[in-house]
């Protein structure tokens, strides 16, 4: 019975990473077509065809063309939100919320290419970029109600947030600032982390420069010396 549920779940596994796999092409195959051609000009045709897809397979992940150019990793801000609310009791929400964004940036120097070119897709097309900060506001909220979760549970939650009751308003009113404070520093951090990067990559590898931006965090931004 063990084998069984072991298969089961590397199947499981292999499964997701395929669907991750097949998303991402699409979404590379959509911004680099549009950073070649502009976006208004590219099809699902034409990207499906780039990503050695079915135009069916298109429509199994994205619900409109438009969508192929928002972000990136849709899937990302979930996997985030779970890691912080699984991760150990012995972090502090500010340490969940690092490592759990720095294992979905372990790769960020494969990806600079793509993020460049992702930029320049969203500055040419005002109502993609409009509706990718849409997408990233969402996300953060997301963020931010993981973290009040784990906080109101003072250590792992295996589970999604559920709606809270009358008797948890109170409590949870307390906690409404601290969360999505921390949802948009982190945010700001990773940008911030991302941008200092892209402009001197010979300085330092990317981690190292993240890793450094969520020490000043920690240690609550002390002036630099003069």
């Amino acid at each position: 019975m063990q084998d069984v549920k072991e298969k089961g779940a590397a199947q499981g596994g292999l499964r997701e990473r395929k669907k991750r796999a097949t998303r991402a092409a699409l979404a590379e195959a959509a911004v680099r077509l549009a950073a070649e051609h502009g976006a208004e000009k590219v099809t699902v045709e034409a990207i499906s065809a780039a990503a050695g897809v079915s135009v069916r397979t298109f429509f199994n992940y994205f619900d409109t063309r438009d969508d192929a150019f928002v972000v990136i990793d849709a899937d990302a801000g979930a996997r985030i939100r779970r890691s912080v609310r699984e991760a150990s009791a012995a972090l502090s929400p500010l340490e969940a919320l690092r490592d759990a964004m720095a294992a979905e940036l372990a790769e960020a120097e494969q990806q600079h290419e793509l993020w460049r070119l992702h930029a320049q897709v969203l500055h040419a097309s005002p109502h993609l970029l409009v509706r990718t900060l849409g997408a990233h506001l969402a996300d953060e909220t997301g963020l931010a109600e993981a973290v009040a979760a784990r906080i109101r549970a003072g250590g792992p939650v295996t589970a999604e947030p559920a709606s809270a009751s009358a008797s948890d308003e109170e409590r949870r009113g307390a906690l409404d600032l601290y969360p999505r404070l921390l949802a948009g520093v982190a945010s700001t951090a990773v940008r911030t982390s991302v941008e200092h990067w892209c402009a001197r990559p010979e300085e330092a590898a990317f981690l190292d420069v993240f890793q450094e931006v969520f020490a000043l965090l920690a240690a609550g931004l002390p002036a630099p010396p003069a």
